[in-house]
């Protein structure tokens, strides 16, 4: 159950506007990162959130894949974004494709600054008598 869990929080981001309250073009550039990054989508879910006072509604782009998961929500009245890609790294060490579709996605949304965290998730010797 090794793997490696990469967020982001995106503040600022200059990208197309359409990338915010667009769940199917932003779900398709999705799509193309997870592919260009050597990983494989086995689902998606692309949803609009309604429209508010505050503006536009913001979307969520999910993409399940043979390695876990990656999932997009938008912010577009703050030009935010959080993104989270999270790879199980059985059968192979896919790190380094978490970190390349996270970047992809921080290059296409065009922050002007975020934080980002990086988790290791599992143990290679399993839970031990104080978990």
């Amino acid at each position: 159950m090794h793997g490696l869990h990469l967020t982001a929080d995106l503040y600022g981001c200059a990208c197309e506007p359409a990338l915010l309250t667009d769940a199917q073009r932003l779900g398709e550039q999705c799509l193309g990162a997870v592919q260009e990054a050597g990983l494989q989508a086995v689902a998606t879910l692309f949803h609009h959130f309604p429209d508010t006072a505050q503006g536009a509604g913001g979307v969520t782009a999910t993409v399940l894949l043979a390695e876990s998961h990656l999932c997009v929500h938008t912010w577009p009245e703050l030009a935010a974004v959080t993104l989270d890609v999270y790879v199980c790294n059985f059968g192979g060490d896919h790190s380094a494709k978490a970190h390349a579709l996270m970047g992809a996605l921080q290059s296409l949304l065009q922050p002007d600054s975020s934080r980002v965290h990086q988790l290791e998730r599992g143990a290679a010797a399993g839970p031990s008598a104080t978990d």
